[in-house]
């Protein structure tokens, strides 16, 4: 290696080293402006008040458990709507398709990841709402529920296209040692592939939740943007208002320095605790199986 190769080498060494530790760096700096901005909340307005059951700043009342339980409903309809769509099609890529119908799978799963999130709101309003609204015999399009199938679309392209990287990274050795003792294509790629892919599959979900749970335009068109406490099942085809669009709709217009302001900034923090710890679980689940593999080897 020429003395011009070495020095090209440790220059691209310290640049990626550079880039990761700035990476670690920008998500310090957001917790802190989150930090400083939100926790003067606590002085403002009691504990009370911010786990009160209603929330209308006009009249100081800031109460955050809607906002929350709206934002969890939410997310956790679209991962029921995400989470088996998204493996399913995975799986029939990765394993199952032809090769001309995989390579144009592939590329549409790729630009529904990347269409704008306004343009499916669009769409939620225009076609999904009142399809809705109509099918189910609702008083209002504007739902939960509509924005869990929504958010469950959204999230779909993100699970396919991680799912099926971490599919196609198994070894054909272990599909072909399955055939070899007589397992069938499904009992292969249920007891052999999907096992073997666990850890990047659980990484598509948690990516495809966490996108869920901060997405914001297109909920905000399509949930009804209700601050309203949910009760029961019901509570999915009604209208809710999720911290990400109480978050987008408000900011732009209260004071600097308020209440009001400084309690917009506590929901971010809660959102950011909530990213967290989606992707604290997703490493250390795939830790736990990197480790089980390696006592394995052992």
């Amino acid at each position: 290696m020429t003395q011009r190769d070495a020095f090209t080498e440790r220059l691209i060494t310290r640049l990626i080293q550079f880039a990761g530790y700035s990476t670690i760096l920008f998500v310090l700096m957001i917790l802190y402006f989150l930090i400083s901005e939100g926790l003067p909340a606590l002085g403002e307005v009691s504990i009370s008040s911010l786990l009160g059951a209603r929330w209308y700043p006009i009249e100081s009342l800031y109460g955050i458990l809607p906002l929350l339980f709206g934002s969890l409903v939410v997310t956790f309809g679209a991962a029921l709507v995400a989470v088996p769509f998204g493996i399913a099609t995975a799986v029939y890529i990765s394993e199952v398709a032809p090769r001309a119908v995989r390579e144009v799978l592939k590329p549409l799963v790729e630009i529904l990841a990347g269409l704008p999130s306004v343009v499916l709101g669009f769409l939620g309003i225009l076609v999904l709402a009142p399809f809705l609204r109509s099918f189910l015999n609702l008083p209002t399009g504007l739902t939960a529920f509509t924005g869990s199938l929504l958010l469950g679309g959204i999230a779909i392209p993100t699970i396919v296209s991680i799912s099926e990287d971490a599919l196609n990274t198994v070894p054909r050795a272990y599909r072909e040692a399955s055939w070899a003792v007589g397992a069938t294509q499904w009992q292969t790629i249920w007891g052999v592939t999907l096992p073997a892919a666990r850890s990047g599959v659980l990484t598509a979900v948690m990516l495809g939740i966490g996108r869920s749970l901060g997405e914001t335009m297109a909920v905000m068109m399509v949930t009804g943007n209700a601050p309203v406490l949910p009760h029961g099942l019901d509570a999915l085809f009604l209208p809710v208002r999720t911290m990400t669009a109480t978050i987008a709709s408000e900011m732009g217009e209260v004071a600097n320095g308020s209440p009001h302001y400084h309690v917009l900034f506590f929901v971010g923090i809660v959102l950011f605790v909530f990213a967290l710890i989606i992707n604290v679980t997703a490493s250390s689940v795939g830790f736990q199986r990197l480790k089980r593999s390696e006592r394995i080897l052992s």
